[in-house]
């Protein structure tokens, strides 16, 4: 009898260039239906993480939607990039009467955050509604810190090391928390529905931009195999040729390393870097875990385009122009990608080969 798989979808962080990976989704929903499988995204992935921008689209794809019908999840990947190509701007909006009302209300506006968070939360109360995590319509990890606490969070509707179920939070409130970028958002406070009390939480990309580790410690305590393991990990693209000049950057100091203008160096080097040592560690940790089999799917963005809050039109299209050539670059994976996927929803079919292309790029 085949080897039963479980497969996980890992998405980075990373603001409005979550639109990459939501692309790279949308093509393996296509081919999926080109094979004769129309089913939503919570069917297909046993297990979603996500950390920022990556936990917005995981919980979007696994969280129920108010008021649908059984099975019916919050978001489709085509409201999804809705959002991205369009409802973002709003999200990123930083008129110049915005910041004039806010420094007369704040006489230090000179640190206050980059946005006003509420229309986010308007936004995510309206998509999510007041559903909690233990609801979800698949298996779901979001990354967060707490701020008070000092500690990292992982939330999840999964099981805790000792077998016991993990404390639950509002959907809405679990995505503000994780897409909590600091100097962008203020930080989150959310209600901890287990132990009944607030808990003040930013964006997991302090700590984690790349969760796949997590996801694959997620599914772990789930009781997993190795063999089982499937991770398809998605990444926000990164720009390698921008540079911050030792020049600029050795006169900065600490307002200079947040000022927004320059795309916050600060966050930009520390997820970048958190990115790249993920990914790196995970294609280490997994060929020594042959078992497990681990995609790795990234994008090469021009200068730009790196900003996570650059949500301009014409930025838009030239993150889906980042997103058209992974794609084109890896037609062959995703096909393979699939065939796999395809026999994990119809159990009838035959078994896919898993690809030789793990580690893929």
């Amino acid at each position: 009898m085949a080897q039963t798989k479980r497969f996980i979808l890992s998405i980075d962080g990373g603001g409005v260039r979550g639109l990459i990976p939501l692309r790279i989704l949308e093509t393996l929903e296509s081919r999926l239906v080109q094979r004769g499988v129309n089913v939503p995204m919570h069917e297909v992935f046993d297990l979603m993480a996500g950390t920022s921008t990556g936990g917005l689209i995981a919980a979007g794809l696994s969280a129920p939607r108010p008021g649908g019908s059984t099975g019916e999840a919050a978001a489709t990947i085509a409201e999804l990039r809705a959002f991205y190509e369009r409802e973002a701007r709003d999200i990123f909006r930083n008129s110049i009467s915005a910041r004039f009302a806010r420094a007369v209300t704040n006489p230090l506006g000179l640190f206050d955050e980059t946005y006003d968070a509420r229309p986010l939360e308007k936004l995510l109360k309206e998509r999510f509604g007041w559903t909690s995590m233990a609801s979800g319509l698949t298996r779901l990890v979001l990354t967060a810190y707490d701020i008070e606490q000092r500690k990292a969070v992982f939330m999840t509707n999964g099981l805790e090391e000792d077998g016991s179920r993990p404390d639950d939070y509002y959907f809405w409130q679990a995505v503000r928390a994780t897409t909590a970028a600091p100097s962008y958002f203020e930080p989150a406070r959310i209600e901890n529905l287990t132990r009944k009390r607030d808990e003040a939480m930013v964006d997991g990309g302090v700590f984690m931009n790349d969760p796949a580790t997590a996801a694959y410690l997620e599914a772990r305590k789930l009781g997993w195999d190795q063999e089982e393991i499937v991770i398809i990990s998605l990444g926000t693209g990164r720009a390698p040729e921008r540079p911050f000049p030792y020049r600029e950057a050795v006169g900065w100091g600490a307002l200079g390393w947040m000022q927004p203008s320059r795309g916050v160096p600060i966050l930009s080097i520390f997820a970048d870097g958190q990115s790249q040592t993920a990914a790196y560690q995970a294609e280490h940790l997994f060929r020594e875990l042959p078992n497990v089999s681990y995609y790795r799917l990234d994008a090469t963005l021009v200068s730009e385009a790196e900003d996570m809050d650059n949500a301009r039109p014409g930025n838009i299209i030239a993150l889906n122009g980042a997103a058209d050539r992974v794609i084109r670059d890896n037609t062959v994976l995703l096909d393979e990608l699939a065939d796999m996927l395809k026999a994990h929803v119809d159990p009838t079919e035959m078994d896919a080969e898993t690809p030789n292309l793990v580690h893929a790029a």
